[in-house]
């Protein structure tokens, strides 16, 4: 990496031998550079201001301000720096705090160097994504419904078979993923069992229904009516009460809410039922990217087999679809490349099997919330970066650049599958 484009990382603590630790754990890394340090939460600000460093690491207890508050101060000033606290403390309410002021992540001190270089480098992906949005955004000419609309991207979460952990990563990642920058909204469209709001410790009376049902209604002052709020900043559209309700609803209808709701927010996250129903292909018409969720069992990957070739059969770009390799267990005799070798397809990311998911849905607390430690919730926080990254300009210019078409060139042929 060139000199010009190595990490900046600023190191704020109130303890200097802290200060220097952290520095001798990065001092050889080739693609990191320390620019600066402070020792207060106010140092912290304007020096964030002044170097404008990709990623800050942020101690929580500090004397004059802590580091809750100078993360907000600096989300707000500098939003492309990405914010990790570190603290010895590592309970849930700390956990929450820190995300609902805008940190991306929490390591607990001290941090392994491992540990520390890899989520600095995974911060750098969300932080190079972001300034090149911030800097698209003010772009003259730019396409919208009106000036400075957002143009989110779709993400669907999907398996063939049920019991996989799709609601799982859909709910951990809408959390990983939403920030006051890139606002992210979980919808439901398991329409007739849907558990968004079970996962999320959600409850309103309010349903995605509403937003199927209005179709015409669709500005911001409605869609803010009906959402439901999670605690992290999330908001969620949940599935309706009743499984009868789902009856009415129609894949125009589904196409129409989701194309509303990515001029709304950054990030649109869709729970989908296993059926591949005309509303499930309509979900992946208008999707920017498809996970697909397998576990490592014969079934599951028989599915997954059977998917690709639908996706062949409906001319998706290959790089609309993304494999997550979910509950991966060795004992199962199963590995990533075996999966590979059968399907023909890469697995993208791997999320351990690990007892604490089952708590954190039982608790309604996402794991990357309740356990961020954890290796599977490490692993879906690398899952999300690797989404971000991959919706960055390079991967989007570089199909375009050999012939290919972009991504939503193609209208997927739908009657080869339903007649509607």
């Amino acid at each position: 990496m060139p000199p010009s484009q190595k990490i900046s990382v600023l190191i704020v603590d109130d303890i200097a031998e802290t200060r220097e630790n952290i520095k001798k754990l990065l001092q050889f890394e080739a693609d990191i550079e320390v620019v600066g340090t402070a020792k207060t939460g106010r140092e912290a600000v304007a020096m964030a201001k002044e170097k404008r460093p990709n990623v800050v690491l942020m101690d929580i207890n500090m004397p004059d301000m802590d580091g809750i508050t100078a993360t907000e101060l600096i989300v707000k000033d500098v939003p492309s720096a990405q914010i990790v606290i570190l603290s010895v403390q590592s309970d849930a309410d700390y956990l929450r705090r820190a995300m609902m002021a805008g940190a991306r992540d929490f390591l607990t001190k001290p941090p392994s160097g491992d540990e520390l270089v890899r989520t600095i480098r995974r911060m750098y992906e969300i932080s190079k994504t972001r300034t090149v949005s911030a800097a698209s955004s003010t772009a003259p000419g730019l396409a919208g419904r009106a000036a400075g609309a957002v143009r989110g991207k779709i993400i669907s979460i999907y398996s063939a078979k049920g019991g996989v952990g799709c609601t799982t990563l859909a709910t951990n990642l809408a959390v990983a993923l939403h920030s006051e920058e890139n606002k992210t909204i979980l919808v439901d469209f398991n329409l007739q069992f849907g558990d968004v709001g079970v996962f999320l410790n959600l409850q309103s009376r309010h349903s995605v229904m509403e937003a199927l049902e209005k179709d015409e209604e669709l500005d911001p002052e409605f869609l803010g009516s009906i959402y439901a709020a999670h605690s992290s900043g999330v908001k969620a559209l949940l599935a309706p009460a009743s499984p009868e309700q789902a009856d009415v609803a129609t894949a125009a209808q589904v196409k129409k809410a989701l194309e509303a709701l990515k001029h709304e927010f950054s990030y649109v996250i869709v729970d989908t039922p296993s059926a591949l129903t005309d509303i499930v292909l309509s979900i992946f018409d208008v999707s920017d990217r498809i996970i697909l969720v397998a576990t490592p069992d014969i079934p599951a990957i028989k599915d997954a087999r059977i998917f690709f070739d639908l996706v062949d059969a409906l001319e998706y770009q290959p790089n609309r679809v993304m494999m997550v390799l979910n509950k991966v267990d060795k004992r199962g005799g199963i590995t990533a490349a075996n999966i590979q070798e059968s399907i023909k397809h890469d697995v993208s990311a791997q999320i351990p099997l690990d007892d604490r998911v089952l708590y954190s849905i039982n608790n309604g607390v996402p794991l990357i919330v309740s356990g961020r430690t954890q290796p599977a919730a490490q692993a879906m926080l690398d899952m999300t970066s690797k989404i971000v990254a991959g919706f960055s300009p390079v991967e989007r210019t570089a199909p375009a650049a050999q012939g290919v078409p972009d991504d939503k060139s193609k209208k997927p042929p739908q009657r080869r599958l339903f007649g509607g």
